[in-house]
C-alpha cells in the first residue's frame, strides 16, 4: 500500500504550488503538513514524492517563462554557432544558469545520506524558518535594489547559484529565500532578485524530481498519488508564480519574514508539545 494515498497527495500538491516560490519554504510546509497528517517525513519515498511533484511547480515556470525561455535558449544555441553572438547577454546568462546548478548537484548528491535522515527533522526546519528570516530581512534592508535582470552578472549567478545549497541542507531555509536573499544584498532589485530565482531554479528541482523518481516509485508511493500531485502542485505554482512577481514590485519581504517567524515559532511549540515528532 502507498505510504501517501491520492487526497494526501493533493493537499500536499497545493502545498508545494503555493510555496515552492514564496520565500517562506515549500521543503518546510511539506514536512509540517506531511507530520500533521501522519506521514513519516524522513521515509525515502516520502523524500522522493516531494522532489517529483517539485517538477509540477517548475513546469509551471517553463509555461510562464515559455517566451523568456525561448529567447534564451536560442541566444545560447546561436552563440555555440556563431562567435560575434557570443557577447549577447542571453547566451552568456544560459551559461551562468549551467554553471550556477553544478554546486548544488554536486553538493546533493555528496549529502544525500544527511539530507534523507538527519536534517530531514522537523527540528531543523523550525530552526531554519526563524534563521532564515532574519537573513531575509537584514538582506531585504541591506540591499539598495538599483540593479535589473539586465545588470546581472557571473559573479551574480554564482553567488546566488550556490546560496540554494542552504535550502538543500536545512530544509525551512528555503531555496527561494536563499536565493532572493543573496540576489537581494547584491543590490538587485525585488523583481529582478525573483526572476533570476526562477530561471536557477528551473534545472536544479528539474534534477532533483527526476532523480528522486525511481525512490519515489521503488518504495512505497503509487503512480496515482505522484501524477494527481504533481498536476495540482502545476496548477497552483502557475498561480503563485504570477501573484509573487505582481507582489514584490510593490512591496518588501517584511510580509513573509513575520510570517516564517510565526510558524517557526509555532512549529517548536508543536514539536515541544508533542503533537508533532
Amino acid at each position: 500500500m502507498s505510504v501517501i494515498n491520492v487526497g494526501q497527495a493533493v493537499v500536499l500538491g497545493a502545498i508545494e504550488g503555493v510555496t515552492e516560490f514564496l520565500p517562506v519554504s515549500s521543503t518546510g510546509h511539506l514536512k509540517i503538513t506531511e507530520g500533521l497528517m501522519g506521514i513519516p517525513v524522513d521515509d525515502n519515498a516520502v523524500v522522493g514524492f516531494s522532489a517529483v511533484i517539485q517538477v509540477g511547480a517548475i513546469a509551471a515556470v517553463l509555461v510562464y517563462f515559455f517566451k523568456d525561455i525561448v529567447r534564451i535558449l536560442s541566444a545560447w544555441g546561436r552563440g555555440l554557432r556563431d562567435r560575434e553572438e557570443r557577447y549577447h547577454h542571453d547566451y552568456k546568462f544560459a551559461w551562468w544558469v549551467i554553471c550556477a546548478t553544478i554546486p548544488i548537484v554536486i553538493v546533493g548528491l555528496a549529502a544525500k545520506p544527511l539530507i534523507e535522515g538527519p536534517l530531514a527533522s522537523l527540528w531543523v526546519v523550525a530552526a531554519s524558518l526563524i534563521v532564515g528570516s532574519g537573513v531575509m530581512w537584514a538582506a531585504d534592508q541591506m540591499g539598495r535594489h538599483k540593479r535589473g535582470e539586465d545588470d546581472t552578472s557571473f559573479k551574480d549567478a554564482m553567488l546566488v547559484g550556490c546560496s540554494q545549497i542552504l535550502a538543500l541542507l536545512f530544509p525551512g531555509f528555503s531555496r527561494s529565500g536563499a536565493t532572493m536573499s543573496t540576489a537581494l544584498i547584491l543590490d538587485l532589485d525585488r523583481v529582478a532578485a525573483t526572476r533570476l530565482s526562477f530561471f536557477l531554479g528551473i534545472p536544479a528541482l528539474t534534477g532533483a524530481g527526476l532523480y528522486e523518481l525511481k525512490d519515489a516509485l521503488g518504495t512505497g508511493v503509487g503512480a496515482a498519488p505522484l501524477l494527481v500531485g504533481t498536476l495540482v502542485s502545476f496548477v497552483v505554482a502557475y498561480g503563485s508564480i504570477a501573484w509573487l512577481l505582481r507582489f514584490v514590485a510593490k512591496h518588501s519581504f517584511n510580509a513573509f519574514v513575520i510570517y516564517r517567524l510565526v510558524i517557526g515559532v509555532a512549529l517548536f511549540g508543536l514539536l515541544g508539545a508533542g503533537v508533532l515528532s
